[in-house]
C-alpha cells in the first residue's frame, strides 16, 4: 500500500551461504586497499593485535544491529495487527479482542508445570521477532530516536558518505596518473641513482608539455566528475550482474596480491623490514580498521533474504573470523614484501616504467589490471553512493517533491539505492498533511541543487588531497565510529526498551548492559584519542 514503511523480502531469499558471501564482498572493499599501509607504519605486532580487537568489536556491534532489527520488526506487526483490529467491523474487533485476551492467557491450567508456559512463550516470541521484513537503518532511526536523535543520525550518515565519494575520487584520479605517467627522472648526479620516491613536482609525461604529476592527478578528478557525476542525476540500480562482475574483479585482485607478494617472500625478493610497534601510528590504523570493516549501514539488505536466520549470529562469527585471516594475511605479506607501501596498495604493483628489461605480456597484464583495479570497481560504485547521499540529504532537509509523495510499495524494495550492498539508508518520505510547496525554487533545489551538493564538496576535498589512506582514516575515525559504534548502541537500547520480554531468539550474545558502555566508552575514548594525537602531531598539516 502507498506510504508503507517496510518491504518483505519472502519473494527473493537465498541460502545462509550465499549471505556469508556477500557479507565478505560488501566489507572487504576499498578500506582493504588502504589496509597494509597503515599496518606497516604501526608495525606487525601491534598491528596485528589491534586489528584483532576492532574485528572483535565490530562484530559485538553487529549483533545490536540484527537484534534491534528483529525488535523492529515485533513493532511492525504489532503495529500491523492494531491496524487491522481497527479496521474491521464491531463484530470482528470483539472476536480480535477475545483471541487477544485467550493469546495474552496461558493457553494451558495454570496448574500444570512453570515449563510448559516457558515453551509456549518462546515459540510465540520466534514468531513475533522473525526479521521477515526490511528495516533500514533510517526506519529504526525513527522509530526509536527522537527528533534530534534522527537529525544526528542523517547527519552522520551524510558525512560518512561524503568521505566514501571523496576517497572513490582521490582513489581512481590517483590510479589513473600512476599508471599513464610515464616519465622516468633523471638519475641523481651525486649517486647515479634513481630515487624510489617520485614526487608531486615530478613531471607527468615529457618536459615538453610541463604537466607535473599533481597537476595530472587533478585533471583526472575532473575528468572523473564530469563522466560519472551526471549520473547522480538521475535513478541508476546496481544489478545483480554488475555486482557478480565487481565481486570477481574484488576477488581476483587480492588473491593475486597476496599471491605475488607471497612469491617474492619465498623466492628471496622481499625488501620489507617492518617494525615490531609504533604507538604513535595508531590513530592512523584506528579510521582505516573501522572502514575496513564496515558493514553495518547495509546488514537489514543483507540478512532479511536470508532464508534460514536461526545461526545469523554464527553466520557473522564466520565471516568476521574470514575476513580478519584475510585482512592479516594481505597485510603481512605486503609489509615483509614491500619495503614501502603505498597508502593504494595497488600501486606497488604497478609498472615499473625505469627499468629497462622487458617483462613478459602476463605480467604487464597482472600489473595493469591490479593498478587500475579500483578505477573499474569503484566508478562503478559512484554513481550508487551519490544517489544514496543525494536522497540522505533530501531526508535531511526535509525537502519532498513529488516523486517522494508517491512512494509505493514497489519503490520501496526497489529503490534505486536499495540494490545489496547499497541499501536505502533513509526511510521513505514522511507524509504531510498538507501539500509541500510547488515553487520554481523548491524543484530546482530538489532536482538540481542536492546532486550537485552531493558531488561538489567530496571533489573539491579530493582535489587538493591525494593521500587516499590520510581520507579513509579520517573517514573511519569519526563518521565511521559513529556508524559502527555509537548508533548500534543507542539502537538496541532504545530497541530494548519497547519490549517487555527477554525472549528474543535474535538478541545478542553481548546482551548485559555493560557492553553497551564498553563500546560506547571505546569509541568515546578511540574518538578522542584521534583527534587529540592529530592537533598535537607535528605533522598536522593535511598530506597532498
Amino acid at each position: 500500500m502507498p506510504g508503507q514503511m517496510y518491504s518483505d523480502d519472502s519473494h527473493n531469499k537465498y541460502s545462509p551461504l550465499t549471505g556469508l558471501i556477500y557479507v565478505f564482498n560488501l566489507i572487504v572493499g576499498t578500506g582493504a586497499l588502504t589496509l597494509p599501509g597503515a599496518f606497516s607504519r604501526a608495525g606487525w605486532a601491534l598491528g596485528s593485535i589491534f586489528i584483532l580487537v576492532l574485528a572483535f568489536i565490530s562484530f559485538v556491534t553487529v549483533t545490536f544491529i540484527v537484534e534491534s532489527m528483529s525488535i523492529a520488526n515485533a513493532v511492525l506487526v504489532r503495529k500491523r495487527r492494531e491496524k487491522e483490529s481497527e479496521d474491521s467491523s464491531s463484530e470482528s474487533r470483539l472476536l480480535q479482542s477475545s483471541t487477544s485476551r485467550r493469546e495474552r492467557d496461558p493457553l494451558i491450567p495454570p496448574y500444570f508445570n512453570d515449563r510448559s508456559e516457558e515453551i509456549r512463550t518462546r515459540a510465540t516470541a520466534v514468531g513475533v521477532f522473525e526479521i521477515n521484513q526490511r528495516v533500514e537503518l533510517g526506519r529504526m532511526a525513527s522509530m526509536f530516536f527522537g527528533r534530534l536523535g534522527l537529525y544526528l543520525f542523517y547527519l552522520c550518515i551524510a558525512i560518512y558518505l561524503y568521505g566514501d565519494l571523496a576517497i572513490y575520487i582521490s582513489a581512481v584520479a590517483k590510479s589513473l596518473r600512476d599508471v599513464s605517467c610515464v616519465y622516468v627522472p633523471k638519475p641523481d648526479n651525486a649517486t647515479g641513482n634513481r630515487t624510489s620516491i617520485i614526487s608531486d613536482d615530478t613531471l607527468c609525461w615529457s618536459e615538453a608539455d610541463g604537466m607535473t604529476r599533481f597537476a595530472a592527478y587533478r585533471l583526472f578528478t575532473i575528468v572523473f566528475l564530469i563522466t560519472l557525476g551526471p549520473f547522480c542525476f538521475f535513478n541508476v540500480s546496481k544489478t545483480k550482474y554488475l555486482q557478480l562482475f565487481t565481486s570477481a574483479m574484488r576477488w581476483t585482485a587480492f588473491l593475486i596480491m597476496i599471491a605475488v607478494a607471497s612469491n617474492r617472500i619465498v623466492a628471496g625478493e622481499n625488501t620489507g623490514h617492518p617494525v615490531v610497534a609504533r604507538i604513535s601510528a595508531l590513530p592512523n590504523l584506528f579510521g582505516v580498521c573501522v572502514y575496513s570493516f564496515m558493514c553495518h549501514h547495509s546488514i537489514p539488505s543483507l540478512i532479511t533474504p536470508i532464508s534460514s536466520k536461526k545461526r545469523i549470529h554464527s553466520l557473522f562469527t564466520a565471516d568476521y573470523l574470514l575476513i580478519t585471516v584475510f585482512y592479516l594475511l594481505l597485510a603481512l605479506t605486503g609489509i615483509f614484501a614491500f619495503d614501502q607501501i603505498q597508502d593504494l596498495y595497488t600501486l606497488n604493483f604497478e609498472p615499473d616504467h625505469s627499468t629497462t628489461g622487458n617483462p613478459s605480456i602476463f605480467t604487464l597484464i597482472v600489473q595493469y589490471f591490479l593498478s587500475l583495479f579500483p578505477v573499474f570497481t569503484l566508478s562503478t560504485n559512484f554513481p550508487i553512493i551519490a544517489i544514496t547521499l543525494k536522497n540522505n540529504l533530501k531526508s535531511l532537509f526535509e525537502i519532498v517533491d513529488e516523486e517522494d509523495e508517491e512512494v509505493s510499495d514497489e519503490s520501496d524494495s526497489e529503490d534505486e539505492s536499495g540494490q545489496l550492498g547499497y541499501p536505502r539508508l533513509f526511510p521513505p518520505a514522511t507524509r504531510r498533511t498538507q501539500p509541500p510547496p510547488t515553487t520554481i525554487c523548491c524543484k530546482l533545489l530538489s532536482k538540481g541543487g542536492f546532486p550537485l551538493l552531493a558531488i561538489i564538496p567530496p571533489f573539491l576535498v579530493a582535489i587538493f588531497v591525494q593521500d587516499v589512506q590520510f581520507l579513509v582514516s579520517i573517514t573511519g575515525s569519526y563518521a565511521g565510529a559513529g556508524i559502527q559504534y555509537i548508533i548500534p548502541v543507542f539502537l538496541v537500547h532504545h530497541a530494548r526498551k519497547r519490549i517487555s520480554t527477554t525472549i528474543n531468539p535474535y538478541a545478542s550474545p553481548f546482551r548485559h548492559m555493560g557492553w553497551l558502555w564498553f563500546v560506547l566508552t571505546w569509541a568515546i575514548v578511540s574518538i578522542s584519542f584521534v583527534t587529540i594525537h592529530r592537533f598535537l602531531d607535528s605533522g598536522t598539516t593535511i598530506p597532498s
